[in-house]
């Protein structure tokens, strides 16, 4: 199930710079899993043509350090479920891979802004409040009716 923190959050296991993160923690099985290529093809438009050679339209060829910060955290996410993530350094166009891993295994994001998780329903526990909702409405209400964001947040 995916649980979201929203607002600061002082956990332990918490990795503010997920980009940062990873470029120093990645492992090559990370880049080469089915999931990976998939999130990569759609988020950066690039194809994996091995752990260290990542095809990029735009970059040419590129190592896994030039991911976006996007890919990348949804990389640790899926494979690091140890730690809570800043979901907040992904875009919109990474919410339904967020909604997916979290289909498949127990994950926890930190977000600091209302992420668009689409119309389709979902399962997501706000662990600020304890609430699991099951639509971007209920959310939207949870989140905004509760205060768990404050201006100046990222």
């Amino acid at each position: 199930m995916l649980s979201i923190i929203y607002g600061v959050t002082d956990a332990d296991n918490y990795i503010f710079d997920p980009d940062t993160f990873f470029n120093n923690q990645y492992e090559d099985e990370w880049i080469t899993n089915e999931l990976s290529k998939i999130m990569i093809e759609d988020i950066d438009k690039s194809a994996v043509v091995g752990p260290n050679l990542i095809q990029s339209p735009v970059l040419g060829p590129i190592g896994p350090e030039k991911l976006s910060g996007g890919v990348k955290t949804l990389i640790l996410i899926n494979n690091d479920p140890s730690h809570i993530f800043n979901g907040s350094a992904c875009g919109d166009n990474c919410a339904k891979w967020i909604l997916k891993i979290g289909e498949e295994k127990d994950i926890t994001v930190r977000l600091g802004y209302l992420m668009d998780f689409g119309e389709e329903p979902f399962e997501i526990k706000v662990l600020n409040t304890g609430i699991t909702v099951h639509s971007i409405a209920e959310l939207d209400k949870e989140v905004i009716g509760k205060r768990l964001l404050h201006a100046g947040q990222e």
